[in-house]
């Protein structure tokens, strides 16, 4: 269990371990808005050793009001969104590739659908900092980065699975904790959002079906991407998502992961291990 909080984690554990006693969970700490931490999380499991079966990238954080930098001087969704776990994955990679069956499954969202990748500004430093396309324009990324995996395990014959999902209107705390960041009031889209609520939403449960299909089931394609199937795409059993013109360019996507591993200082492995 990778968390960035411990005493959540352990609690997490604990409340897994009650319903399925023999489970067996290592909670380990991991910071992706920290490069370092991701290096250093990613290198104690390549010293264990142990092949790993699946990487579910799910962690993130949703429109800050004000522009917030992550230890490396991104700005924090950019960098926690997309940049951390693209490093953490890549990171990962040998240790996927020595699994018999691996398969990393990405968290995106619907405003993917309205996200843009400036590749001039990637990290919002020369415009008005704005919550929600800087939201859009990573969770666009983590499609990019889903549909780039797959053609890159294809290019090179990997046995790997590289699947992407979103979680339809899903009430979480995603939408009121990162409001909250940084100067302590919220954006006006989110507000609008948690007061109104006038959108189809659904409960926790249901808004992650998508991602565990990603992540488990045997119907799942190489750069499948899935989503709530009911009303808008917001709420209801999992199905077929569409896919966004945006993260259908291949140059683009290929150019965005070139950019991914200059920022972050990681690429591909050589060869399979």
């Amino acid at each position: 269990m990778a968390v960035r909080t411990l005493a959540k984690g352990e609690r997490a554990r604990a409340e897994i371990l009650a319903r399925h006693p023999h489970a067996k969970l290592d909670v380990r700490r991991v910071d992706l808005a920290d490069l370092a931490s991701v290096a250093e999380f990613a290198d104690g499991l390549v010293v264990d050793g142990t092949p790993l079966d699946l990487l579910v990238n799910n962690a993130g954080v949703m429109a800050p009001p004000s522009r917030i930098e992550t230890t490396d001087g991104f700005e924090l969704q950019m960098g926690s969104n997309f940049l951390g776990p693209f490093a953490l994955t890549v990171r990962l990679l040998p240790l996927l590739l020595a699994a018999g069956s691996p398969r990393v499954a990405t968290m995106a969202s619907g405003a993917a659908n309205y996200g843009r990748i400036d590749f001039a500004d990637l990290q919002w430093k020369n415009r008005n900092y704005s919550p929600s396309r800087s939201y859009a324009q990573s969770k666009l990324a983590d499609l990019i980065m889903t549909r780039e995996l797959a053609r890159i395990a294809e290019e090179r014959g990997w046995h790997l699975l590289s699947t992407g999902a979103h979680p339809g209107y899903t009430r979480t705390n995603l939408r009121t904790a990162g409001a909250s960041l940084g100067t302590g009031r919220r954006s006006l889209g989110t507000t609008l959002l948690t007061k109104l609520d006038f959108l189809p939403s659904q409960g926790a449960e249901q808004g992650a079906e998508p991602l565990l299909y990603a992540a488990t089931s045997p119907d799942a394609v190489p750069a499948g991407y899935y989503g709530s199937g009911g009303r808008f795409g917001l709420v209801g059993p999992t199905s077929t998502a569409r896919v966004t013109r945006r993260a259908l360019d291949t140059t683009v996507n290929a150019r965005l992961w070139a950019e991914a591993e200059r920022l972050t200082g990681v690429a591909l492995p050589v060869h399979a291990v």
